[in-house]
């Protein structure tokens, strides 16, 4: 395994990854970065948790130097996404002083609007975007660097025309990288119009199938709750996610854990921004909440370590997003229980 200097990477970027626990490149990075310092198109096969973001992140920030326009388009499906990639490329940057802008919707448009003046990365979601560049507050004729992160779920969420209408407003001339868990021909399509020459690099599961063990349990609707009690009760967990099909139910669910004593919170769509930010740094802190239950937006993209258990109390509407959720335990060489 090479070190980060091998790769290319400078003593500035490196001096940020002792806080970050980060020590030694995962496959990813070892395969991308010196790619992306080379101002290569890439496109990554990669699932979350892999380490993709400081793999695309590093050629932007050796690479760019800052001038107060946008020269970094970064493109994510979810709000959560797109928090914790700008906050990520903020850390790694810190030399650097770039001014980076998560832009999504849910939140007061005014504001962004003033900071994206100076601006010079912005990572964001396919609609909110797409509303800066009809309002014109938003000026992609200087990007130098395009990433399209989670590219299958963008499409899984309809956003395949809009990415391509944003694509088109971002100069010719530019460096193109794109990522997805997996590689559909639609994405094909995407990335035969969209990239120059691209390299394409895949990455084995960081998660360990010989230390997820799936269990299954066939009970009636009306005894399924009874019984996930019943085995939250009896099941030793740290971190728990239970997945539901919708919102009802996720809400359903965690009610009632409530009044149980079971402390648990519900995250989905429905909720308004500031309380999905809050749920989220709750459970990641481990103050109090160890139970999300949660539709499928918080299956892909948030960075949820220690995870040991996760419970489909619905089940999913297709394998891939099955192979999501419970690719949320077993991690880092940590057993896991699907069930």
């Amino acid at each position: 395994m090479k070190t980060f200097t091998e790769l290319g990477l400078s003593n500035e970027i490196m001096e940020t990854f002792p806080k970050l626990g980060i020590t030694t490149p995962s496959e990813i990075q070892e395969k991308i970065i010196p790619l992306v310092l080379a101002n290569r198109d890439v496109i990554g096969g990669s699932a979350t948790g892999s380490g993709k973001t400081l793999a695309f992140a590093s050629g932007i920030i050796e690479n760019m130097q800052k001038n107060e326009k946008v020269q970094a388009l970064i493109l994510t499906p979810t709000r959560e996404l797109a928090k914790q990639v700008a906050k990520s490329i903020s850390q790694f940057s810190a030399h650097k002083k770039f001014n980076i802008l998560p832009i999504y919707g849910g939140v007061n448009i005014i504001n962004q609007i003033r900071i994206l003046k100076n601006t010079d990365i912005v990572v964001g979601t396919p609609g909110r975007i797409l509303d800066h560049l009809r309002r014109k507050t938003l000026n992609l004729k200087e990007v130098k660097f395009l990433v399209l992160d989670e590219v299958d779920r963008m499409f899984d969420m309809g956003f395949q025309k809009d990415v391509e209408m944003i694509i088109n407003q971002c100069p010719k001339q530019r460096q193109t990288m794109l990522f997805s868990a997996t590689i559909s021909p639609d994405i094909n399509y995407l990335a035969t119009k969209h990239t120059k020459n691209p390299v394409e690099i895949s990455v084995k599961s960081h998660i360990d199938p010989s230390k997820l063990k799936q269990v299954y349990y066939d009970v009636p609707d009306g005894l399924k709750f009874s019984l996930f009690v019943h085995l939250m009760k009896e099941e030793k967990s740290n971190l728990v996610m239970v997945f539901c099909g919708t919102r009802r139910n996720a809400d359903f669910v965690a009610d009632n854990l409530n009044n149980l004593g079971i402390n648990a919170k519900a995250i989905h769509g429905g909720l308004v921004q500031n309380k999905r930010d809050r749920v989220l740094d709750e459970f990641n802190s481990k103050k109090g909440v160890n139970i999300l239950v949660c539709t499928d937006v918080a299956a892909r993209g948030l960075d949820i370590k220690g995870v040991s258990h996760v419970y489909n109390y619905d089940l999913p509407k297709t394998s891939i997003d099955y192979i999501h959720r419970i690719g949320r335990t077993a991690r880092a060489g940590k057993e896991g229980i699907a069930i």
